[in-house]
């Protein structure tokens, strides 16, 4: 049942629950009412005058942030962002499609006011056909070939987003039209596309899957196969998480090619829904990754671990993960939250929802959550904000500045309420196995502790949202006021772990400085604001709707 009316939440109320069923002690997992003292003391998130319900805001600021995206990058001819490169460009695919699941599974009693411009269920519905027609072209305008030889992480974005875009294609049309799982009636149109993308979801995760060996470290995925040999947290969790969806939400496809099929033979398994060896892999694929200690002492995860002495194949060296580069990055503590949440639903262990929990306890801390006026230096943060390093050296390169939107939409992904199809997985009794005694208590459990997290949410929406300029465009240093002035005790700030080496972001590449303005603004730093910076503002917002408009969060 969908809320469309605001709610107070009282300090007692933002503690954990018991988590008897979830495993983790509530007495060390509290969550306090961020103070009035902190550096967003002051600021608005919407227009003076605009309305008051806090739902009806958020909406019309992500719908908004969501038009300035499309309309200021996106280029309907080419089917594409063409500022943004192939992995980045599948990612933004990825959030658009989320951003429109929450659209549609959102309250249709909206007011009629000027702000929302009448936006109606009609309204609505004409909103989100415009940016599904985006995603459609995106599907000819995504440098599929090129993507199909690059490193094995930048293929399992492109599955993770086409499987994104089949999650929207079969909501939109079991909440508003037929249901994707009756037979009778007409679907909506949308659904006509789910052919295409699970065809390219497919064929991605094939490729991707010859990234695990079991040759070196006994297991685990390569970051890509034409470097060293460097098993990395991102790629190992975006296998996990792409497994698992593939096993969940993948409908078959009946398209062979470009790959032949031997036509004597049965059509191959891996082309039908539910297939097992798609769940055996995300079950092993997380056995590795959570045996590897790539989370150290942190309880975060680091960046991935070399091979000690690795000179080739026939010269493996020691052949064990022993080099571990310890850099911190927010986006390698998001993907796997997707593919435990998937986990559980696949097996009904318990297991995976509270490694999952521990993790994003980890980050909330990392942040100096709930410490909202502390300026220091938290590891992933300050001040209660997500923050990578590089945001306060202005030097975050193209994948830096998408690394914060990723990690908001997999643990919106995470604590996302159970969708139709998802329920109708649930019932399926043949399918899940008993591993636990009740998967509702289990979900409740879940679900209350992913509403401890709203406080957070909203800090961190309210922070992205300080950032956008006068035409909308949001920034990469959340919590740094458009103009602001008053930063510079804190720029360059930002450590990494020692001996960490940060490969995606390059200090010789972008100096910290501000470029082509004359404007003390530490958001035109650097690559300054761009459409990946724009998804991150997207991502946050969808989350913080998430959290308000749903009753069980």
């Amino acid at each position: 049942m969908l809320c469309f009316l605001s709610f107070s939440v009282t300090a007692n109320a933002l503690a954990y629950p018991s988590q008897e069923i979830l495993g983790v002690p509530s007495s060390s997992s509290s969550i306090d009412n961020p103070s009035k003292d902190t550096v967003f003391e002051g600021t608005k998130s919407t227009p003076e005058g605009s309305i008051h319900d806090p739902i009806l805001n958020t909406l019309q600021d992500l719908i908004t942030a969501l038009q300035v995206m499309q309309d200021r990058y996106f280029v309907l001819w080419q089917g594409t962002w063409p500022t943004s490169i192939d992995w980045t460009a599948a990612v933004l695919g990825t959030h658009v499609s989320a951003a429109l699941s929450s659209l549609t599974s959102g309250p249709l009693n909206i007011p009629d006011t000027d702000e929302l411009q009448g936006f109606s269920f009609f309204r609505l519905e004409n909103t989100v056909n415009r940016f599904f027609s985006h995603i459609s072209a995106f599907y000819f305008g995504e440098n599929s070939f090129s993507l199909r030889n690059q490193a094995y992480d930048d293929m399992l974005w492109v599955v993770l987003g086409w499987l994104e875009n089949i999650k929207f294609q079969n909501l939109h049309s079991d909440l508003h039209y037929v249901s994707s799982n009756n037979n009778s009636g007409e679907l909506w149109y949308g659904t006509q596309f789910q052919n295409s993308a699970a065809h390219r979801a497919r064929i991605f995760y094939e490729l991707a899957s010859a990234g695990w060996d079991k040759t070196l470290c006994g297991g685990g995925m390569i970051w890509s196969p034409y470097l060293m040999p460097y098993k990395n947290a991102i790629t190992n969790e975006l296998y996990i998480s792409a497994s698992i969806e593939m096993y969940l939400y993948f409908p078959g496809d009946s398209i062979d090619a470009p790959f032949l099929v031997d036509s004597q033979g049965p059509q191959p398994v891996r082309k039908n829904p539910h297939n097992p060896l798609h769940l055996k892999a995300a079950i092993d694929g997380y056995e590795w990754l959570k045996t590897s200690n790539m989370t150290g002492i942190s309880g975060l995860y680091a960046d991935g671990f070399h091979i000690s002495g690795w000179q080739s194949t026939s010269n493996p060296g020691s052949g064990q993960c022993d080099e571990l580069n310890s850099m911190v990055y927010t986006y390698n503590q998001g993907v796997v939250l997707s593919g435990l949440r998937g986990l559980w639903l696949a097996t009904n262990s318990q297991a995976y929802l509270r490694d999952g929990h521990e993790l994003v306890h980890e980050v909330l801390q990392a942040t100096g959550w709930p410490h909202t006026s502390s300026q220091q230096w938290k590891g992933l943060g300050r001040g209660g904000v997500l923050e990578d390093a590089c945001d306060s050296r202005g030097v975050c390169s193209q994948d830096g500045q998408t690394f914060k939107g990723i990690f908001f939409h997999h643990l919106s992904g995470f604590c996302r309420p159970l969708q139709p199809q998802e329920k109708q997985f649930l019932a399926d009794t043949i399918r899940r196995p008993a591993a636990d005694d009740d998967w509702a208590e289990v979900y409740k459990q879940h679900i209350e502790r992913c509403r401890a997290y709203r406080p957070w949410i909203e800090h961190n929406a309210q922070a992205a949202l300080m950032t956008r300029d006068r035409d909308g465009k949001f920034g990469t240093w959340w919590g740094r006021s458009y103009h602001q002035l008053d930063a510079n005790e804190i720029v360059n700030s930002s450590t990494i772990p020692d001996g960490a080496v940060d490969y995606r972001n390059a200090d010789s590449d972008l100096k910290s400085s501000t470029t082509g303005s004359t404007s003390k603004d530490y958001n035109d730093r650097g690559r300054g604001r761009t459409v990946e910076t724009q998804s991150g503002g997207i991502a946050v917002l969808r989350a913080l709707y998430q959290w308000q408009s749903y009753d069980e969060l």
